[in-house]
């Protein structure tokens, strides 16, 4: 038995999610063309996303890791977004892809879109693995959209509970939240 089958089902399986990794890193390949690209990675939860997207984007790029919190280990926001660890380069002039895991309240986002608006970038664009609008606190426009789900508590492929269960291939929901 796979330590995860009392707790976690399968919500999309991983077929699904690498088939729709494909699909925008064709995206993204065609929209960024001739550009320099910088992968902005949202620590910890986008990792497993930003590494298989940038392998399906065919064209070099350089990749940045931003750390923030606003879960605290829960299941449910604080609202207080800070930021645990910076990008290591400067961000002006730069045409940068911030690769997140989830967008639900969109008040990380919005945190995370001003912050570097204010590094000057050349463009800023968002690439979110899932949106889940009935959580939706403030209205951000996702350029590059995995799957929309319902209010339900998700894991795996990056997403966590209690920082466990990143390491599954697929998205699963946790059983009983």
């Amino acid at each position: 038995m796979a330590f995860y089958e009392n707790e976690v089902g399968i919500f999309i399986t991983e077929e699904k999610v690498q088939a729709r990794v494909r699909e925008l890193g064709a995206e993204i390949t065609r929209d960024y063309q001739g550009k320099d690209l910088t992968l902005v990675c949202v620590l910890k939860g986008s990792t497993f996303f930003a590494m298989d997207l940038a392998r399906c984007i065919d064209l070099p790029l350089t990749m940045e890791f931003l750390g923030v919190s606003s879960y605290q280990g829960g299941t449910e926001t604080t609202g207080e977004v800070r930021i645990t660890s910076d990008v290591s380069k400067p961000m002006a002039g730069k045409h940068l892809l911030i690769i997140e895991d989830i967008i639900d309240t969109g008040l990380t986002m919005s945190f995370l879109l001003e912050n570097l608006r204010a590094r000057h970038p050349a463009s800023l664009k968002v690439a979110s693995l899932l949106e889940k609008p009935a959580r939706a606190r403030t209205k951000i426009d996702i350029d590059y959209k995995g799957f929309v789900i319902d209010d339900v508590f998700v894991v795996g492929y990056g997403l966590d509970y209690a920082e466990k269960y990143r390491n599954l291939s697929f998205i699963g929901r946790m059983k009983g939240k």
